[in-house]
């Protein structure tokens, strides 16, 4: 039984990671919110759920169980699809850089909304434009720095073994956000995380993935989402 997923139909956000996964991976799963009504749909799906209900989308839905928060999906799928090693050490440690990808994610959004999650980018200009300065110049190498040290333990092409886990499908759609929110910083910094760039580039070449990014189920960045492209936050 394909899987249900439920998230906004008209953004790639936090549902993305897991999309990614899915498409990288060959999983079949039903995207529950793409079509018409979806949002209504989504937000009546999760008005309707009591008790272990999910705090906010996306989560995923199979055989009665339902599980949310992105790092928690991806490990359930993990597990249940062989998409990560199996001893435990390596396990976890894809976790925690999938658990770190969060706290990026995290930060990300706070760059535009950085006074008010709820109040317009454009109600607190002044402060973003600050936010982002900081973000660019001092969280953006951090992050990728850590992720490039990553890559280095581990001798082969991924972040663990000889193949792709949702960590890298991860690590890839990072690269792709930081490219279209800051394409200017993105372009000056790049050189100095090869690994990561090398990684990005490996996942994009995944059968599933090639397929995916050509489909209409990949939805294009825009101002709605977790990435978004505001030309005057960007600099080198």
């Amino acid at each position: 039984m394909a899987y249900k997923l439920w998230y906004w139909p008209t953004i790639q956000g936090r549902g993305e990671f897991v999309r990614l996964a899915l498409e990288a991976a060959g999983i079949e799963y039903e995207d529950c919110a793409r079509g018409e009504d979806g949002e209504e749909r989504l937000i009546a799906d999760m008005e309707a759920r009591k008790g272990r209900a999910p705090f906010a989308p996306p989560y995923l839905e199979t055989d009665g169980l339902v599980i949310a928060q992105v790092a928690d999906i991806l490990l359930y799928l993990g597990d249940r699809h062989d998409l990560v090693p199996s001893a435990a050490a390596d396990r976890y440690w894809i976790h925690q850089i999938q658990l770190t990808v969060t706290d990026l994610v995290a930060e990300v959004h706070n760059v535009h909304h950085p006074v008010d999650m709820r109040a317009y980018y454009h109600d607190q200009k002044p402060e973003a434009a600050r936010a982002a300065k900081q973000f660019r110049d001092g969280r953006m190498p951090k992050f990728l720095g850590w992720f490039e040290e990553a890559l280095t333990a581990n001798p082969g092409d991924w972040l663990i073994d000889d193949r792709w886990t949702c960590a890298d499908t991860s690590l890839f759609q990072i690269v792709e956000g930081l490219r279209y929110m800051f394409p200017r910083r993105m372009a000056a910094i790049e050189g100095d995380y090869l690994r990561l760039i090398r990684l990005h580039d490996q996942v994009a070449q995944l059968p599933g993935i090639q397929a995916y990014l050509k489909s209409d189920r990949r939805l294009a960045f825009n101002r709605e989402g977790i990435f978004r492209h505001y030309p005057e936050l960007d600099g080198e």
